[in-house]
């Protein structure tokens, strides 16, 4: 399985697998583990429903609506841009925000249309009373392979845990699109330039049918 693959599929099996941890009691959980527990459980209950997913766009909608209350798309956004984000304009923030989280959820959602039996699982959590960041340790399961070590970045904000970044065998997803994106900038000239490119392939995927590459 190529690296991409495997980055993708262990983020769509945390957020949006069939998860065996739905069965799991959330008071054995910790709050932190406890937001990504129940995003999961929505979705396995929804996407089951086979004719659902045949409309990719009800899908991305649906996943959105979903992960949202649990991601914290501003922090993620702007820890992408890096020092784009100080020189950017409130537009622009706003429109990469945006195009960034539609990137994101559809390419969540076209994988979970494509692979399944996945399945995850909790490791312990320690935490400090009081912390308001931390690190929830996942793996993520299927037959035939090695774990994939997912872990998660999550943020107490506003008395919600959110998570902020992704880490696939120790490898940050926000670290990974700030070196595509800042390349895609000196390429492009602006960032205006790289978020209207966002828009287009955006609008392509979403018109594609589930099967298609996104």
């Amino acid at each position: 399985m190529k690296a991409k693959q495997v980055a993708i599929f262990g983020l769509i099996a945390v957020l949006m697998g069939s998860m065996p941890v739905a069965k799991v009691i959330a008071a054995d959980l910790l709050p932190p583990q406890q937001a990504i527990q129940v995003a999961s459980a929505q979705l396995q209950e929804r996407l089951q429903d086979k004719s659902f997913t045949k409309d990719f766009a009800k899908i991305t909608q649906f996943v959105n609506e979903v992960i949202y209350p649990h991601t914290d798309f501003d922090r993620i956004s702007e820890l992408v841009l890096g020092k784009i984000w100080k020189t950017a304009t409130v537009d622009e923030r706003e429109r990469f925000k945006h195009e960034f989280q539609t990137l994101l959820v559809r390419t969540y959602s076209r994988a979970f249309v494509e692979f399944n039996d996945w399945s995850v699982r909790f490791l312990p959590l320690e935490m400090e009373d009081g912390a308001t960041k931390v690190i929830v340790k996942t793996e993520v399961l299927q037959p035939g392979i090695q774990p994939i070590g997912v872990n998660y970045r999550m943020l107490l904000a506003g008395g919600e845990w959110k998570a902020y970044d992704i880490m696939i065998e120790g490898v940050s997803l926000v670290t990974n699109y700030r070196t595509t994106f800042s390349n895609e900038v000196q390429t492009k000239g602006s960032l205006n330039a790289v978020i209207d490119g966002l828009v287009k392939r955006n609008a392509e995927a979403l018109a594609a049918k589930p099967a298609a590459n996104s």
